[in-house]
């Protein structure tokens, strides 16, 4: 359900600050539940939900991966892409620490700190994304291409 009163997460700060047009949406929060619960929640197409995933290299260099909520990332192709010997998933406490949110709640914008950020290049054909709006139970609704405006963003192939 759209909503005009939502918390003012730091994402939501983010979004504001580069004046990036957004819908927020909140939806009943199931811990392990992804992007599946939150589409049916919402009534989308779990394609156009975005996971913002925080990975890190085999050196520990922490990034953020943004991925079709049906699709998996590849972490050999990505690891290819990057030039290094592996890519894996951070712990969920390694990550909250990177990001500044809580696993569930996640946000590309507004981390606590700047972090690289690779999405998956098909996330850029679509009319309109929903992405975490950096809450459990917070997705917003925004263009693709907008997020350019606020993240140094490098498309990959790196979806299976």
């Amino acid at each position: 359900m759209a909503k005009k009163d939502y918390p003012k997460t730091n994402a939501i700060r983010c979004l504001l600050k580069h004046g990036i047009p957004f819908e927020v949406f909140t939806y009943r929060y199931e811990p392990k539940g992804g992007t599946g619960v939150s589409a049916r929640e919402l009534g989308v197409d779990e394609h156009a939900v975005i996971k913002t995933l925080i990975m890190e290299t085999n050196a520990r260099d922490p990034l953020i991966v943004l991925m079709h909520g049906d699709r998996e990332v590849s972490t050999k192709q990505l690891a290819r892409v990057l030039k290094v010997k592996s890519v894996s998933p951070c712990e969920p406490k390694v990550a909250d620490r990177h990001s500044g949110y809580q696993v569930g709640g996640t946000s590309p914008f507004g981390t606590r700190r700047a972090l690289d950020v690779y999405a998956e290049q098909s996330i850029f054909d679509l009319d309109c994304i929903y992405i975490n709006g950096g809450h459990c139970g917070l997705l917003v609704r925004l263009t693709p291409s907008d997020m350019h405006k606020a993240l140094k963003i490098v498309p990959v192939q790196i979806a299976i």
